[in-house]
């Protein structure tokens, strides 16, 4: 380290640099001392002077040279530790032998997969619903965009789980906790690959059925209230789950916010005509 930084004067901001002139000067050593020998002396013999100088010169660029590549690893793994700062996914870290560039690219490779596992958390805790694995609100909102084409009809549920404050009075949170989360893998093994569906808050949530026509859209989240008579969530005697739903078009991103407010006004009408059922 002291002479890492007693040589800090020479290209401070550049270390190859720094390292090439420090071992330019030491391949010269032998001709400097040559020269000063000769000068001394009071002579000079050409025969001797040509080629050291010769080799002088070859040896410094190919120990440059090496010196070049063998820094590559050292480069390689400062650009990566950039990359993992700047919190960016960074490729496949390579493998170095039992040396110590091998030690610094391993050790890059553990601080890139602790990196990416601690984004993927982050990220996961930001868009995930802890409870039911689903999208929360955030995530939705930031996966929909991609999905909403110009020129090409979308449909936007939103769904709301019938009587679910009755569930948590007569059976605990811990009932209604498990209902959620049963409810959430039936609407997710309901709907297509295609379609992104979310917990949007509370025991309501919302899916996006974009390239969907609006018959198609209502048969499809008819088809799951079906299956939720014939399969019921098990909570009690005589109580089944059931949800209501509201449908509305939605033509591009811009429109969602409107296409929400009218699925959610669908829903609410669903709501006053008796529930368990669908309103476009």
């Amino acid at each position: 380290m002291r002479f890492y930084q007693a040589t800090s004067f020479l290209f401070p901001r550049n270390f190859h640099l720094r390292l090439f002139t420090v071992c330019f000067g030491a391949v010269h050593l032998p001709l400097i001392a040559f020269c000063l020998t000769e000068l001394v002396g009071g002579q000079w013999d050409w025969r001797v002077f040509v080629p050291l100088l010769v080799a002088t010169v070859v040896g410094s660029a190919a120990a440059i040279g090496a010196l070049w590549a063998l820094l590559a690893p050292v480069t390689q793994a400062t650009d990566l530790l950039g990359a993992l700062q700047r919190g960016e996914r960074i490729p496949g870290v390579p493998e170095g032998g039992a040396d110590l560039i091998g030690e610094l690219l391993r050790g890059v490779s553990g601080a890139a997969a602790e990196t990416s596992a601690r984004i993927q958390r982050l990220s996961d805790a930001a868009e995930k619903d802890v409870l039911t694995g689903l999208r929360n609100r955030r995530g939705f909102l930031d996966a929909v965009a991609p999905l909403l084409q110009r020129e090409r009809t979308s449909v936007m549920a939103m769904l709301d789980l019938d009587h679910f404050k009755g569930i948590n009075d007569r059976f605990g949170h811990d009932v209604g906790d498990r209902v959620l989360r049963a409810f959430a893998q039936r609407l997710e093994a309901g709907v297509r690959r295609s379609d992104l569906s979310a917990r949007w808050g509370g025991e309501e949530f919302a899916v996006l059925l974009p390239n969907t026509a609006l018959d198609e859209a209502r048969e499809l989240i008819e088809r799951i209230r079906t299956s939720l008579r014939h399969d019921p969530i098990e909570i009690g005697a005589d109580y089944p789950v059931t949800f209501s739903c509201g449908l509305a078009v939605a033509r591009d991103y811009p429109t969602l916010a409107q296409a929400m407010r009218k699925a959610d006004e669908a829903l609410y009408e669903a709501k006053r005509a008796g529930r368990n059922r669908t309103t476009v």
